[in-house]
């Protein structure tokens, strides 16, 4: 008996989606299979005191060892999944049915002279109109009491048909307005006979035409002011909608394929591969593989098909869908061929079902990645050990627990911004995040990236000085009883505000200081700590284009295995970086785009501005303006309109984009003031 709490995922780990997970026992036997609405909460309920399970459930955890999941898009595919995944691995903990022999269809027997709508298994039948097939009955019977809100077609058997036709009284049905009553004769055989053909019509994708003809119909009710016919049909549209959903696990019956989906960065893809064999997912597979040689997409896919159909067993469908095509298609389509004995196409699904499904499996790939980097960058192991193999490969005398990283963003060297990243025991530290806005020696921006690296260390390191002395703390060592790994600042020693109680916010020194770059970063941000004494915090550089590793003064770089866990920490925090920065830097650029050279006027508003622009219809005209004309605009007084003609006559020969320069400070930096010597800017 197992304990279910040895193999319960992580939290965080289950999306909150849609999907069917699968219970396994210790031979990877599927022993129940489920579908839920939210992952999350369903997988949650499974792993509570066993005491407050049913028993049968208790039975069914404590058997298992280990439990997995696929996300999909609707409820609708979780059902179909679930269905086709129970027919098989028939689980021994899934209720068996009895009538599970055939899927149900729905049928219209327009071959009668007033046709019926009802549910149909078994041999089909001529002049009958089948859609289908659906997961469930009762899947049907709901689609069905939705429609007839629209279509009421007939529904009853022919007993009852009769029997309402000999006492002159429809049924129920009838006197709710699901059916149309012909029993009675309220509707005519051929009108009976084209609402069953609309009703066809309808599920067999032609939906357009009745929502546009019921959106007509609405407008019309609501221009006449009949509002509860209006909300009639507006909830009439909405069943149609509802209706017309899409179930994309559910394929043709002969489709015979495997879909593939790719995700993924420079370092590492996740694969997904679902198994489709006479139109039902019979299979899913997963991996995540390392980039250990510079492939593009086209050739990773194309090795991807070589490792799954290479082995001697490996079952070759007749169609193989991938998220982009190899590079020679036709030579992998002919060693396929080869394989199967019949042709095989390899293609990428552009429309229809496919797609859809194949939409599917790209985000359960999405998700496998995402749950990948979870696990690895939350296993404590796994961070101590990359913590103890960057500080073996760059000679530290301790792991580095507090980990910075640097990285400047910009656009041809205008709107530039620089980013702050921290990492306490191999974990980020968002909190303590930081944006500077590079201002240069004259305030236009720094002159390339070593420039805007060295003033963005120096700015760091000369406010962590600053707090440092403010604080009183002559030396702040790095105790080894220190807990760098708490969850709180509080809990560390070091300097605190003495004004908000918190820890000062730069006086904490890191351990290390990796900037994105090679060997001109790294002499820049050297150039700058030694300016300012720093000679106690390790600095290493990250190339991308190899993941080399520089440090102050070598002439080769320190080269780390691609699978190490060192490297995988250093990526995290450069790409962490990057991220960060570009965010910061489109900001600015975003909110210089649509700076004004009157925003800088204090107390002149929105509205205000407004009115001067409707006025004069131009910031040129404005500035030609005397101070008394300005003052004549409504909402003006005679001191904002002095104001505004002193902040214009000041920018005149700056021009918008100096106004737009000076300003964007405040999207990704600070102006320095008395509080802020060093104009840093907290998120």
């Amino acid at each position: 008996m197992a304990d279910p709490a040895t193999y319960r995922p992580a939290p965080g780990e289950i999306p909150d989606a849609p999907g069917v997970y699968r219970f396994r026992d210790e031979h990877g036997r599927v022993i129940y299979v489920g579908k839920a609405k939210s992952l999350r909460s369903r997988l949650s309920s499974y792993f509570q005191d066993l005491a407050g399970l049913h028993p049968r459930t208790q039975q069914m955890v404590t058997t298992a060892s280990s439990v997995q999941w696929t996300v999909v898009g609707t409820e609708v595919e979780a059902l179909a999944l679930e269905y086709s995944w129970i027919k098989e691995f028939d689980p021994r903990f899934n209720i068996k049915y009895r009538d599970d022999k055939s899927y149900p269809y729905l049928a219209v027997t327009m071959a009668d002279e007033f046709p019926r709508v009802q549910v149909m298994r078994g041999a089909k039948r001529k002049g009958t109109r089948y859609f289908g097939p659906y997961a469930h009955a009762w899947a049907i019977r709901e689609t069905v009491d939705l429609l007839l809100r629209v279509f009421p077609v007939r529904t009853c058997s022919a007993g009852v048909f009769k029997r309402a036709h000999q006492q002159g009284r429809p049924c129920l049905l009838g006197y709710i307005d699901k059916c149309s009553a012909p029993c009675v004769g309220r509707i005519s055989p051929d009108d009976h006979h084209r609402l069953a053909q609309d009703f066809c019509d309808f599920m067999a994708g032609d939906t357009a035409k009745f929502e546009r003809r019921l959106t007509a119909r609405m407008k019309e009710a609501a221009a006449e002011l009949d509002y509860e016919r209006a909300a009639r049909l507006r909830d009439d549209i909405a069943t149609l909608q509802r209706a017309t959903e899409r179930n994309a696990v559910v394929l043709a019956d002969g489709t015979d394929a495997d879909l593939f989906a790719l995700v993924g960065d420079e370092l590492e893809a996740a694969v997904q591969v679902f198994h489709v064999r006479d139109g039902r997912i019979r299979g899913q597979r997963g991996w995540v593989v390392e980039k250990v040689e510079d492939v593009d997409d086209a050739d990773l896919v194309e090795h991807l098909l070589q490792q799954v159909y290479g082995t001697p067993d490996a079952a070759v469908p007749r169609e193989v869908l991938v998220p982009v095509l190899p590079p020679d298609v036709d030579q992998v389509q002919a060693w396929l061929t080869g394989l199967r004995g019949s042709r095989v196409q390899v293609r990428v699904p552009q429309r229809g079902d496919k797609r859809e499904l194949a939409e599917t499996v790209r985000r359960n790939a999405e998700h496998a990645l995402v749950l990948h980097r979870t696990r690895r960058a939350g296993d404590l192991t796994t961070r101590s050990q990359a913590l103890r193999e960057i500080q073996e490969a760059l000679g530290l005398e301790s792991a580095p627990l507090r980990i910075e990283c640097y990285d400047v963003s910009h656009n041809q060297g205008t709107y530039q911004s620089a980013s702050m990243v921290v990492f306490e025991d191999g974990m980020p530290r968002k909190s303590e995040y930081r944006l500077f806005s590079v201002r240069g020696p004259e305030g236009q921006g720094a002159r390339d990236d070593t420039a805007a690296m060295h003033e963005v260390i120096s700015r760091r390191f000369r406010r962590y000085l600053a707090e440092r002395v403010d604080a009183h703390d002559v030396e702040l060592g790095l105790g080894e009883d220190e807990d760098w790994a708490a969850d709180e600042p509080a809990h560390r020693s070091g300097p605190v505000d003495e004004a908000t109680g918190r820890p000062a916010r730069f006086a904490y020194p890191p351990n290390l200081v990796v900037v994105d770059g090679g060997p001109p970063q790294v002499a820049a941000a050297a150039a700058a700590m030694a300016e300012l004494g720093i000679d106690d915090v390790a600095l290493c550089g990250l190339a991308k284009r190899l993941e080399e590793v520089w440090l102050p003064g070598d002439d080769y770089p320190v080269i780390l295995e691609r699978s190490s866990e060192g490297l995988y920490l250093l990526q995290r925090l450069r790409d962490e970086a990057h991220r960060f920065a570009i965010t910061a830097h489109r900001k600015r650029r975003s909110k210089g785009m649509t700076t004004s050279a009157l925003d800088a006027v204090p107390g002149l508003g929105p509205a205000r501005q407004a009115a001067l622009l409707k006025r004069f219809g131009s910031v040129k005209r404005l500035r030609a303006a005397s101070v008394e004309e300005v003052a004549a605009v409504p909402g003006m007084g005679a001191r904002t309109a002095a104001a505004v003609v002193a902040a214009l006559a000041g920018s005149a020969g700056d021009g918008a984009s100096a106004d737009a320069s000076d300003s964007g400070g405040t999207t990704g930096g600070a102006v320095p003031t008395a509080d802020d010597p060093a104009g840093m800017l907290a998120p």
